[in-house]
């Protein structure tokens, strides 16, 4: 009998593929023999490389059709995307299962021509793609409570269906050299993760600026800044108000970001994917959420979560604030230093 062909859309974000990660190793212990690949974007694709429990990826490129369209290279886009269908069909998969649930991820499931075709609460037209929609469920308090959902309701072996993400040797090699370069131990450093896409997610500078000295000397960690090329300036004047604070932002790539993160001490960050890779791989984390608030319950002894619960939020994408920020201004560096402690002091296993 041929082993079964599965196939995961979730393309993006950070943050999104982290929550989802536990949905391979799900469908692994249900069909141990299977070829599960999984489709995602380049760049993100490098947190699921290391995973054992994938054994393909397929990098959809979408910001290259993006600059196709752009350019009004019409013509040549057509030729990418069939070309692209091509190589979906000729994987022969048997089902597909979208976890993203939006029109986009729907017509790359359908691109594959699978018999089964499973959308997570398909909308903006995505439910038409497929031959099967699963309504989101669960308790949403938890993390990657949707795609746990849709796990048990597919009958899998689900486990403890916790974020986690794995890092290749190579990685590791090159993670131990940065740190011995900027004279770093491996869990003698904290992690701060104060970036993400939109600006009503971040905690405030002069509040990390506050927090850093604190976690330095009553803790004894080093704060380690972590985020990409766009976050340098901002991380250079946190660093600027408070001296031993490290910042790497900018200075590495996806998975050794990630591999910083296993070996650090603490994590403490915004709701971004490098607040929630601190989950997947169990290391005591804080994670500050105001218009956003994915889950409450980490599923961790060792993490924490500060949401004060105002009636604005979450507002999500439409803040009614004017830019104050309250739900994530009236956080205090003295709360979230009590709960990195509370953290520190639980522990847990990856």
């Amino acid at each position: 009998m041929t082993a079964q062909r599965f196939l995961i859309v979730r393309t993006s974000a950070i943050g999104d593929v982290v929550f989802a990660s536990p949905f391979a190793a799900a469908l692994r212990r249900k069909y141990p023999q299977a070829h599960i690949a999984w489709l995602v974007e380049p760049g993100i694709h490098e947190l699921l490389a290391a995973d054992p429990n994938i054994d393909e990826l397929i990098l959809w490129p979408k910001s290259e059709w993006k600059q196709l369209w752009q350019q009004r290279r019409f013509g040549e886009l057509l030729g990418r995307v069939r070309a692209f269908a091509r190589l979906l069909k000729g994987k022969r998969f048997d089902t597909a299962i979208d976890l993203q649930s939006l029109l986009k991820s729907g017509w790359l499931t359908w691109l594959t021509g699978a018999k089964r075709r499973i959308g997570l609460g398909s909308r903006e037209g995505s439910q038409w793609l497929m031959t099967e929609v699963i309504a989101k469920g669960g308790d949403e308090r938890r993390i990657s409570s949707e795609y746990l959902y849709l796990a048990e309701q597919l009958g899998l072996e689900v486990g403890d269906f916790l974020p986690q993400l794995h890092v290749a040797a190579e990685t590791e090699a090159r993670t131990q050299a940065l740190l011995a370069e900027h004279g770093l131990q491996a869990g003698r450093y904290a992690v701060f993760a104060p970036f993400t896409t939109r600006p009503q997610k971040h905690w405030f500078e002069d509040a990390w600026q506050a927090l850093a000295p604190r976690v330095r000397d009553e803790l004894g960690l080093t704060p380690v800044i972590l985020g990409g090329p766009a976050d340098q300036a901002a991380a250079e004047r946190i660093v600027a108000g408070t001296p031993g604070v490290v910042s790497l932002a900018g200075a590495t790539r996806l998975p050794e970001a990630a591999a910083l993160i296993k070996h650090a001490a603490l994590v403490i960050g915004v709701d971004t994917g490098l607040t929630h890779m601190g989950t997947a791989f169990a290391r005591p984390t804080v994670a500050l959420f105001g218009s956003t608030r994915p889950y409450l319950d980490t599923g961790r002894r060792n993490g924490r979560v500060i949401w004060l619960g105002l009636e604005c939020s979450p507002c999500r994408r439409r803040p009614t604030c004017n830019g104050a920020y309250t739900c994530l201004r009236d956080i205090r560096p003295d709360q979230v230093l009590e709960q990195a402690r509370a953290a520190l002091a639980s522990q847990d296993q990856p």
